[in-house]
């Protein structure tokens, strides 16, 4: 049984001592405070196992979970930590990401508010000490699957979900490369529309070396995406790949 109006959040941490602290600091920094935060080590190699541990004990809020049988990555971490989730609401948060103080109270009214199941937020790019470079990337009002597939709008750290109308099956992520990408699309596809509430609620933090840097690699995730999870012909796959393209230039410049 869900706990009504308790927000699960879960955070996948893989060498992520640098950052982890300040990120978690973010969420006790919210006005609402009826959350859970669920931090998944993924067999890290660096502190950060210690540094949950020791952030556990002094909040019970938070609950140190490890990932079984050794490394498998993001998708699977979320998907073991949503698995423990004691909550009506879903949250998901990068464990180097930074949330603004109202970012839960705010998304929670507007989902309460709009009667959606599934809400996203605006953010804005930081740099690696996640200060915000200017840089907001807004958000439509809605998003459907069709929409969907033409743009990445949606950031994993500004996502919430109610649990009460979309079952944890369509939250389950794939273990694919874009795992979060491939996550929104398949709870569009099952006939949800996402709600965008524009409004800058999040900061994400650019590491020089980030894994979306890569323009080629981002290009194939995507195209595998197309291809293989969502089984479109290559015409189709090239149609929403060159808006996708034009999309993610402009948000980047």
């Amino acid at each position: 049984m869900k706990k009504k109006g308790l927000v699960s959040i879960v955070v996948p941490v893989y060498n992520a001592a640098d950052y982890l602290e300040e990120t978690v600091r973010s969420v006790q920094r919210q006005t609402f405070g009826d959350w859970e935060l669920l931090l998944v080590d993924d067999h890290s190699s660096d502190k950060s196992r210690e540094l949950v541990q020791r952030l556990a004990k002094e909040d019970g809020r938070i609950r140190p979970l490890v990932q079984e049988a050794g490394k498998k990555g993001a998708a699977a971490a979320r998907n073991f930590g949503t698995s423990r989730a004691e909550g009506q609401y879903l949250a998901f948060l990068d464990a180097d990401d930074v949330w603004r103080p109202d970012k839960l109270e705010k998304e929670l009214e507007f989902l309460r508010r709009k009667g959606a199941a599934f809400v996203f937020t605006a953010y804005e790019f930081g740099d690696e000490a996640a200060r915000g470079t200017g840089k907001v990337v807004s958000v439509p009002e809605t998003l459907t699957y069709r929409q969907a597939l033409s743009r990445t709008v949606i950031f994993t750290s500004t996502v919430l979900f109610d649990r009460e109308q979309i079952g944890d099956g369509l939250l389950s992520m794939p273990e694919v490369k874009s795992e979060d990408t491939a996550t929104w699309w398949q709870i569009l596809r099952a006939g949800h529309v996402a709600r965008g509430l524009d409004e800058n609620l999040v900061i994400y933090r650019r590491p020089k070396r980030s894994l979306s840097s890569n323009k080629a690699a981002a290009v194939s995730r995507i195209w595998n995406l197309y291809r293989r999870q969502e089984k479109l012909n290559p015409l189709q796959s090239a149609w929403y790949l060159a808006f996708w393209a034009v999309r993610a230039t402009l948000r980047r410049l």
